[in-house]
């Protein structure tokens, strides 16, 4: 076993002391101890590795929970849809709500606890914008960028790779919007399979052309 930093400073005269070296090695134990428990605190509490308890922790400090509205689906009757029709689907009562709280998991957690760090520290210049949201999914798998309209509005654009149900309606919920105060959200547009979207005479990661990318589909309308 490799000596600690504190049996390296016994001098040579007492190194051959083993009771002076023993007791040396006793009092220390619980420095070292409390310094790797608090190494330990910077890896548990990062944002990119952190999980469960720790995550939680990290959104209590960032301002945002880990519980979100969502709407409930499949369940009650409903003539027109498969699964739902007579004797399958729940008739819903007056007082029923039609929607719940969805605990979210750490991936998605994490998602939006970066737009929310990025919103508390962002400059506000367009310029940064664009890299800011794609800061949000740091694999590059998903495009994601903003499009000034012009008229204190702006609309995202998601492409790239497919994301869950679950951070589908995080976005149309507006959680990770990240805007300068007075500019509003007209919508989010993802693209309904991975890959490009549709653009005209546009050939890149974002956007392309005929037989080479996906219609969009819009997640939400109008947040301000």
């Amino acid at each position: 076993m490799s000596e600690t930093k504190y049996q390296r400073l016994i001098t040579s005269y007492h190194k051959n002391k083993p009771k002076f070296y023993d007791h040396i090695s006793l009092i220390t134990a619980p420095l070292l101890g409390i310094q790797q428990t608090t190494n330990q605190l910077t890896t548990d509490f990062d944002l990119d590795s952190s999980i469960g308890n720790q995550e939680d922790v990290v959104g209590l400090w960032v301002g945002i929970g880990r519980n979100i509205r969502t709407p409930i689906t499949d369940v009650y009757f409903s003539l027109d849809t498969e699964g739902l029709g007579f004797d399958l689907g729940s008739w819903k009562g007056p007082y029923d709500s039609l929607t719940g709280f969805t605990r979210l998991d750490d991936e998605t957690y994490r998602t939006i606890l970066r737009a929310k760090i990025q919103a508390n520290n962002w400059d506000g210049t367009v310029e940064t914008l664009s890299d800011i949201y794609q800061s949000i999914f740091p694999d590059g798998r998903t495009k994601i960028f903003a499009v000034d309209n012009f008229d204190m509005t702006m609309t995202i654009y998601i492409a790239g790779e497919q994301i869950s149900s679950v951070m589908r309606e995080v976005i149309a919920q507006g959680y990770l919007d990240v805007k300068p105060a007075g500019v509003g959200v007209t919508n989010y547009i993802i693209s309904t399979e991975a890959g490009a979207l549709f653009g005209f005479d546009l050939d890149n990661e974002y956007s392309s052309g005929f037989d080479s990318s996906a219609w969009g589909l819009s997640l939400r309308k109008a947040n301000g």
